[in-house]
């Protein structure tokens, strides 16, 4: 073998090899974690209430944060999309992280709260079980459940 031809092998590994490593580390994204926290989720029937704690864990980023509730398992027509202020489906402004002019921080210690309208569905009432799943960029931080009071 001469020389020449050595080294236009080495030269053509070379090249396969960077692009190799190139499609790996291209493939390879920095995800920021999911952040990890406690809720406590409250219902109130008779004022068709949802109020949500933080009670302990990493701070969640509303402004990448939804917020999906069904009653009796069925997701109401029109979610709350938080933050907001007067969202359709929704009575007035919701109340902490939710609304739009709070901190883009939900910390340990503050609560959320929103109200369904009547023009929303299904509606809220007394005894009704009610599911709010949280989610940050579409991974799944918690799902919460209780019954309306």
């Amino acid at each position: 073998m001469s020389p020449v031809i050595g080294v236009l092998l080495l030269v053509a590994l070379t090249v396969c090899l960077a692009a190799v490593i190139a499609v790996g580390v291209g493939a390879w994204t920095l995800e920021s974690p999911t952040p990890t926290a406690t809720f406590e989720l409250s219902a109130d029937g008779d004022q068709s209430s949802i109020a949500i704690e933080h009670v302990a864990g990493d701070a969640v980023d509303v402004e990448v944060l939804s917020v999906t509730v069904a009653v009796n398992g069925t997701e109401l027509a029109e979610q709350p999309p938080v933050p907001y202020a007067g969202a359709s489906g929704f009575n007035g402004t919701p109340e902490g992280p939710f609304n739009s002019r709070s901190d883009s921080e939900w910390t340990v210690g503050e609560r959320a709260s929103l109200s369904v309208a009547d023009t929303n569905s299904p509606p809220l009432a007394t005894g009704d079980s009610v599911t709010v799943m949280l989610a940050v960029d579409g991974r799944r931080v918690a799902t919460l459940e209780a019954t309306a009071t």
